[in-house]
């Protein structure tokens, strides 16, 4: 039986790519509550967005050290069914909301730096690895090694650079739990493309096998 990577579409801020996500079959939908991101919400932005979600997709609530404040604002007008956090927090922080979370490991500085950090983290639910160095803000489309992988007790995602022209590559290299594309689909931060999309679930479902490769021409 071929393996199903799951996929997640993250940086999400208008409804039509929301249903469009849901459409292609995307798993989970990631929301940033990040100051200064480009693809930042805030909480009533939230709130207006969460009836578009699509049914049965996963909602992902993603923060960089924030305040307890802006996790609590959040987990009411979203009602995520996953938190990520993407900076320095303490498992204990991670834990206080009594969500399930995912916790990302920053590829920048190799696999062992982020094997080590992983095992401050045994509550989590998963990982996502991405290519920003420790303290930078990830998503930032920054690709790593591929090859050099941390050993990790829990699923883990890969992310970081990853578009319709190499998502294919890198589920065949690395056999990831799930991807996780931002920028990759987009036309400009937070506008995603349609066309861009549906080409990159689509490389997905042929890494997995599930999409024959093209005819040789």
């Amino acid at each position: 039986m071929a393996h199903r990577t799951r996929i997640k579409f993250c940086g999400l801020t208008r409804p039509g790519d929301m249903r469009f996500a849901g459409e292609l079959g995307v798993d989970a939908l990631g929301f940033i509550f990040v100051p200064g991101s480009r693809r930042a919400l805030d909480p009533a932005q939230a709130e207006s967005l969460r009836a578009a979600v699509p049914p049965f997709a996963q909602v992902v609530a993603l923060f960089m050290d924030p305040e307890e404040a802006l996790v609590r604002a959040t987990i009411r007008a979203l009602r995520p069914t996953l938190l990520q956090f993407h900076g320095r927090e303490e498992a204990a922080f991670c834990e206080r909301f009594g969500l399930p979370y995912v916790k990302t490991l920053a590829m920048g500085e190799g696999a062992a730096a982020a094997e080590s950090l992983g095992k401050r983290y045994p509550s989590t639910d998963a990982f996502l690895l991405d290519g920003h160095k420790a303290g930078e803000q990830g998503g930032q489309g920054a690709r790593f090694d591929w090859s050099d992988l941390p050993a990790l007790p829990k699923p883990w995602l890969l992310a970081g650079g990853l578009t319709p022209d190499n998502v294919f590559e890198a589920v065949r290299q690395s056999r990831p739990f799930g991807v996780d594309v931002s920028s990759g689909i987009e036309s400009a931060p937070g506008l995603k493309d349609g066309e861009r999309m549906v080409r990159f679930v689509e490389e997905v479902r042929r890494a997995d096998g599930f999409i024959a490769d093209p005819p040789v021409r």
